[in-house]
């Protein structure tokens, strides 16, 4: 008798569930925090008198040059991780998502559509100079091409991150509150992590980071409001349609690939072999369902 590879372990079922119930216990309330946070770096530059461009880059200067020295020690390390931040990087690791979990897939592209809105026209709007078009290059450590363009804040690496990791958060929440204690602390010291590489590689200031954070946190929470209420993406993740996932991540490789040959750095041939896995196992699936 032919042997049939299985992708679907019984477990999954049960992880779709979990996840799904998790989702669906979000309240609005858990936007409260992020905005007090807000509204703390708002009054924070209030008292600073620090609204203007120069007088938000000057207060952060020591702190810039200070946490730039210490992180830029490990530039390789910094180098790869700041690639997290990159959506077309990032997501391939969270690729198998869309099978096993497609209620989290379904909000972190939603909440990714929220972010890439907020990143755009917060940086229109602010218009703030890189730190290498407004301080002397010599005085800090730049890792990869020096940025001189005025959109930095807010950090869009960082936006993106914590967009990602807070759907995984809510998603995977443990019950029990030690080990939601646990699990917090985990996912946002890697999101910190990640973020703070975009100030280590001297691209961003500390508060673009923070801001950015946060704003990838709400990011989060409004695409799993929006999907839990209108449901948009469910045609995505149904069987039928895995060809367009298809299609659609093997773009995504073709972009991996481009990065390869420009900067050929390790974390871009694991994020492809983690593409190239899940493609193979969600091309096994459609290929089964459709014959």
């Amino acid at each position: 008798m032919k042997k049939v590879l299985n992708f679907s372990p019984p477990s999954s079922y049960k992880w779709d569930v979990y996840v799904t119930d998790n989702l669906n216990k979000l309240r609005l309330s858990a936007l409260l925090i992020p905005f007090f946070l807000l509204l703390l770096i708002v009054l924070f530059l209030f008292m600073e008198d620090a609204f203007s461009i120069e007088a938000y880059t000057n207060i952060q200067k020591q702190s810039f040059i200070y946490i730039n020295s210490k992180l830029s020690q490990f530039p390789n390390l910094q180098f790869n991780l700041t690639q997290l931040g990159d959506v077309v990087i990032f997501l391939p690791f969270l690729a198998l998502s869309m099978v096993y979990v497609p209620k989290l897939w379904q909000s972190m592209l939603i909440g990714l559509l929220v972010s890439t809105i907020f990143t755009n026209v917060l940086k229109r709007f602010f218009a703030v100079p890189r730190p290498a078009a407004m301080f002397d290059r010599d005085i800090f450590v730049t890792t990869g091409r020096a940025i001189v363009s005025h959109n930095s804040f807010p950090s869009g690496h960082s936006i993106a991150t914590f967009t990602m990791l807070t759907c995984i958060l809510v998603a995977f929440m443990p019950k029990k509150l030690k080990f939601k204690i646990l699990w917090s602390f985990f996912i946002i010291s890697m999101g910190l992590i990640i973020a703070f590489t975009r100030v280590g590689i001297g691209a961003h200031y500390p508060l673009d980071v923070i801001v950015g954070c946060i704003i990838g946190y709400i990011s989060a929470l409004i695409g799993v409001f929006i999907n839990r209420k209108y449901n948009l993406l469910a045609w995505l993740t149904n069987k039928r349609y895995y060809f367009i996932s298809i299609l659609l991540f093997f773009i995504l490789a073709i972009a991996i690939m481009d990065k390869i040959i420009k900067l050929n750095l390790i974390i871009f041939y694991f994020a492809l072999a983690s593409l190239f896995a899940s493609l193979f196992i969600i091309t096994h699936i459609y290929v089964k369902k459709a014959y």
